[in-house]
């Protein structure tokens, strides 16, 4: 357990599916919006937009299954860390604490877990907001030669079960560090206790990381395509946030959201890939406006 926490909020242990335990942190008063971090971090990467959020919202945020304080279940099944799985720890955590409609804004793996939850319960999710990531079937199509170098750790992962968890345990510190370290251009985004905290928190869940990544490249990847075979698209708005990715990798990022979602926005930000605490103000104007919606 972590002592750091986001200032003037609750700290409850809630039931995500199959009995699986949550962290997660709730404040505010408001129309309820959940908070979903992204790789290597936990619910912390949320503190300063959750605290402005919480002044006119009911802010959740959680640590998903297999990071942070949140239960780390083996990986029995494909379906134990698929992002369906994720999206209905998402819903019943909400349930439970008197949220049966909410908003969802993600980061990075988050928000694959908020797209999943959009398709899943379009009656439940009111808006989807995406930091800097793209759905999982377009991540794998637009990655091809030297270009996926930027993301090569989605292909170690990706790999059988034993061999990416044994190799990233060896040097975990040094692994998750670096991601830290590369997706942080100015140096300063993070205090030196709370990236001690990411790496300490991640190290410790190396198998559950694993797994996570893995359902992307495969029942992930399987529900993607399914849902495009049968005309499935994100029905409430939708609100998209990134780095220029398109322009180093060839694609349109709008013509990827388009595909997903009936009514959404797309804006580029210069920021990092961790945004939301390089530039917690923008990141909170950013939400706003989509709830405003």
């Amino acid at each position: 357990m972590t002592d750091l926490r986001i200032p003037g909020f609750t700290y409850d242990r809630l039931t995500g599916t199959g009995g699986v335990g949550l962290n997660v942190a709730h404040g505010g008063h408001g129309p309820p919006v959940v908070l979903l971090h992204g790789f290597p971090q936990t619910h912390l990467m949320w503190s300063a937009v959750a605290g402005d959020l919480s002044r006119d919202h009911s802010v959740i945020a959680i640590d998903l299954r297999g990071y942070g304080d949140s239960d780390k279940p083996e990986a029995a099944t494909p379906d134990t860390y698929s992002k369906r799985t994720m999206a209905s720890d998402v819903v019943e955590v909400a349930m439970q604490l008197g949220h049966d409609r909410f908003a969802v804004i993600g980061h990075d793996r988050g928000a694959l877990v908020g797209v999943r939850a959009g398709l899943d319960h379009p009656d439940t999710i009111t808006h989807t907001g995406i930091l800097d990531v793209l759905p999982t079937m377009d991540t794998w199509d637009v990655l091809h030669g030297v270009d996926a170098k930027i993301a090569w750790h989605l292909y170690l992962m990706a790999q059988p079960r034993g061999l990416p968890e044994k190799m990233i345990e060896a040097v975990a510190g040094e692994f998750f560090a670096s991601f830290l370290d590369a997706w942080d251009p100015t140096g300063t985004t993070f205090s030196p206790e709370l990236r001690a905290h990411y790496v300490r928190a991640s190290t410790a869940a190396v198998p559950s990381i694993v797994a996570d990544y893995r359902a992307t490249a495969s029942i992930d990847l399987d529900m993607d395509r399914a849902d495009r075979a049968n005309g499935r698209r994100l029905s409430m708005p939708v609100a998209v946030i990134s780095q220029d990715w398109g322009s180093q990798l060839g694609f349109d990022p709008t013509q990827i959201w388009g595909a997903w979602a009936a009514d959404f926005t797309y804006e580029p930000i210069n920021a990092g890939h961790f945004m939301a605490e390089e530039n917690p103000a923008r990141i909170a104007e950013f939400t706003r406006r989509l709830l405003a919606r």
